[in-house]
């Protein structure tokens, strides 16, 4: 019995540091996401700016008659 309670008491506390791992390694995870998210709105408006300024400098060439 008491081989038992020690094998529970140690599979408890294995389950104990995973679950603690997988909660830090959640947060991390979190965090990752959200930066990789705020960088995608980032790198979208540069491209919509870039866009408009490309789109102001064709407007402004002569336009060629053949």
């Amino acid at each position: 019995m008491d081989v038992d309670l020690k094998s529970l008491e140690e599979r408890i506390a294995k389950l104990i540091v995973l679950a603690n791992q997988l909660r830090d390694d959640n947060v991390q995870l979190r965090q990752e996401v959200m930066r990789l998210h705020q960088e995608s709105q980032s790198l979208k408006l540069d491209m919509t700016q870039a866009t408009v300024q490309l789109e102001r400098l064709l407007s402004a060439l002569p336009v060629e008659e053949h």
